[in-house]
């Protein structure tokens, strides 16, 4: 099939791009990379009288450390964050995450806003900016505002920015001292979205007692799921004391609604995601011994 006919826009600047969405109102859409939205509007599963494409915004791409954290602007691609060694040193794991979304040819035109902006609940993307407390910079004609994570995701492909608003970077707190990170997946192929997912990161006190976590879920509901009950069961315990099996079953305890589809019955979906669960925190954990 073919996408039902739309006007096509190049906006030069990112003020430019807000200005084009508050004159266009709810018939716009913006397309970054394009790799989730072009097959919906393929199908037509999607329709919006205009594209705003933001992907030759000079402005929108590029990553940097600063102040504690690393800035993504939006239109940075997948495959700038694989392959940059201060993204894999600063916040491991995002750079972890990415080579587990789509192919080498998705990555290369993917974008790590469009993935956020997008909030497909079994992507990689959205659960790491949960896990690690991420902010979101977006912009509007009336000025910009930082969103929390925990905030950002209002469900299946909701999130809590307002139609005349622009995703133009996400901030990423860097981990200091000995910490471990680790994330594991269930698809039926590679390069398909996971059944059920998990990313976990962990941080160690001197004396070996866990000083800080954080475990979140994807795949299991219509947002990222952190896993709170968990991460309080564990905080300040040795980490020879707490199991990756047990780690996988706190987990899902916060799992209220994993869904159903043709993919995986509920039971089936929770049971992979408590596996998923206890590999990424088995990973964090090796990992974090080496530190």
């Amino acid at each position: 099939m073919k996408p039902a006919p739309f006007e096509y826009h190049v906006p030069p600047t990112a003020t430019a791009a807000v200005a084009l969405l508050e004159d266009l109102g709810d018939g716009a859409k913006v397309i970054a990379g394009g790799q989730s939205l072009v097959p919906l509007l393929a199908m037509r599963l999607a329709r919006f009288e205009h594209l705003v494409d933001i992907g030759r915004i000079r402005e929108l791409q590029g990553v940097e450390r600063r102040n504690g954290s690393v800035l993504v602007r939006a239109m940075t691609r997948d495959a700038v964050i694989e392959h940059d060694a201060m993204v894999a040193d600063a916040v491991p794991l995002l750079a972890l995450v990415t080579p587990m979304i789509g192919h080498f040819q998705i990555r290369n035109r993917g974008t790590v806003g469009g993935s956020l902006a997008h909030a497909d609940p079994a992507a990689e993307y959205p659960a790491v900016a949960t896990a690690l407390d991420a902010s979101f910079e977006v912009l509007s004609s009336h000025g910009e505002r930082w969103i929390a994570a925990a905030d950002f995701f209002a469900g299946i492909w909701s999130t809590a920015m307002a139609p005349d608003e622009l995703l133009t970077a996400i901030r990423f707190p860097v981990w200091e001292g000995r910490c471990g990170f680790g994330a594991a997946e269930f698809a039926r192929r590679h390069g398909d979205f996971a059944i059920a997912g998990a990313v976990a990161g962990v941080g160690l006190a001197p004396n070996g007692t866990i000083e800080r976590c954080a475990i979140a879920l994807f795949g299991l509901g219509s947002v990222p799921v952190r896993a709170s009950a968990a991460e309080a069961a564990i905080s300040g315990q040795s980490i020879d004391a707490v199991s990756p099996d047990d780690i996988g079953r706190l987990a899902v305890d916060d799992v209220s609604d994993p869904g159903e589809d043709l993919h995986a019955p509920t039971g089936y979906r929770i049971r992979v995601g408590a596996a998923m669960a206890a590999k990424a925190w088995n990973h964090a954990i090796e990992e974090a011994r080496r530190a």
